[in-house]
């Protein structure tokens, strides 16, 4: 018999099943964790769940182990433990010895030792550190991307290289076995309601290229302007008018999509001033800044919107997700201008509602993007932009070769029951 207790104070609230196998905690409850944790616990009947508002990160990195090891009662069905890289693992499992003989899973979000900082010096030492010691009391590491991982192991040497004396040696070795790379598993909604016309008159995407994207068609002949008597051929599906062909949506401006938090690493300054050059240069174009604001928001998004008032269709957080799923299937292009991003769920569901996607040559988009979708410097961005204002039809007729659909929970949740379940993963 299992007996459901609801625990809630002012701060938090928490589900207790006593007798149950699974005990997924979360220090930060909110966005991509809490989407994580709910996704598991609605498919794993067996769990008990306890997190914390996703509010004031460090603090919780520094203290909910021991809040945890206070709120979390024992019990002796427990067999699995999972939780995210902002907890402290081994201050938990130190403070709750009971705890320590679980099959302990570390999911890794993001990583702060490749978390950018304006200056190195500004890195806090601790919260990396702690990473470290979760990963070394831990039975299987996870990490959403290739990316995050080697990022993560790779700067490990360097950071210890910080402690002024009696180093420990080659924890990257001792911690590389114990990893995993099982990507967050996105829950892409039917949206064929939502979308416009346009898209729903498209092929499904024919995902041909090789890893090495040898064979996709270079980025300046996908943007060219000017038709060519023999286009190249490519096993990616790119769709181009062909020479004379009238571009019916052209009397429609491009509409360009920024789906992101608003905070300093996702580089929203590289974003603004490329819609603004585009706009001194009078290329019609409409523009959509979604995604979270937290305490700090950058200055550059109130003098951005005074500036691009005229182009903007929507501004700010949108809480309902039917609303937010409107706006990227109407979307046509969604860009990234990102200095952080160890995976990319937004990109991902814009992609999924027939957005073109824009992002960097660089972090995880090289492992998930063809060539052909990505840029190296700001001036291949605003050129990439600025051919799709002028042919905003080049966008709403190609078909995107990213094959979403492997992101997916119903592609990836054996591989998350063979996790929490006991034994090896």
């Amino acid at each position: 018999m299992v007996l459901g207790l609801m625990l809630s104070d002012s701060s938090s609230l928490f589900q207790i099943s006593i007798g149950s196998g699974i005990l997924l905690v979360e220090p930060f409850y909110g966005g991509s964790h809490k989407q994580l944790v709910d996704l598991l616990e609605k498919n794993f009947v067996d769990c008990s769940v306890f997190t914390l508002p996703a509010k004031k990160w460090h603090w919780r990195a520094r203290t909910a182990a021991l809040y945890f090891s206070q709120a979390i009662p024992c019990c002796t069905s427990y067999r699995v433990l999972f939780c995210s890289s902002v907890l402290n693992l081994c201050e938990l499992v130190a403070l709750r010895p009971d705890l320590a003989r679980l099959k302990k899973v570390l999911y890794f979000h993001e990583n702060q030792l490749a978390y950018p900082v304006r200056k190195d010096q500004d890195r806090d030492f601790q919260y990396g550190y702690n990473q470290v010691l979760s990963c070394l009391v831990s039975d299987v590491v996870v990490f959403n991307s290739h990316f995050n991982m080697e990022s993560f192991l790779s700067a490990i040497p360097s950071h210890m290289k910080k402690i002024p004396d009696h180093r420990p040696k080659n924890l990257d070795e001792l911690i590389r076995p114990k990893c995993v790379v099982l990507s967050y598993p996105v829950q892409f909604p039917d949206v064929t309601r939502l979308l416009p016309q346009h898209k729903l008159l498209k092929p499904r995407p024919v995902v041909t290229c090789p890893s090495d994207h040898s064979s996709c068609r270079d980025e300046d002949r996908l943007m060219q302007s000017r038709c060519e008597e023999d286009p190249p051929q490519s096993s990616c599906a790119v769709q181009q008018p062909a020479c004379g062909e009238p571009l019916s949506d052209q009397e429609k401006p491009l509409h360009i999509v920024w789906p992101h938090r608003w905070e300093h690493d996702k580089n929203p300054e590289l974003f603004f001033n490329t819609l603004l050059k585009l706009k001194e240069q009078e290329l019609p174009f409409q523009v959509s800044v979604l995604g979270e604001t937290f305490t700090d928001v950058p200055d550059v998004f109130s003098s951005s919107r005074r500036l691009l008032d005229s182009q903007v269709l929507n501004w700010g957080f949108l809480s309902s997700k039917d609303d937010y799923l409107r706006v990227l299937c109407d979307a046509d292009v969604v860009v990234s201008t990102s200095n952080h991003e160890f995976f990319g769920v937004s990109m991902l569901e814009a992609v999924h509602c027939g957005c073109f996607p824009l992002c960097p040559k660089a972090l995880v988009y090289p492992e998930i993007f063809p060539v052909q979708y990505l840029y190296s410097t700001p001036e291949q961005l605003y050129k990439r932009l600025r051919e799709l204002c002028k042919r905003p039809g080049i966008a709403r007729r190609h078909v995107v070769t990213v094959d979403t659909s492997k992101f997916s929970w119903t592609s990836l949740k054996s591989q998350f029951l063979a996790l929490l379940t006991d034994g090896c993963a």
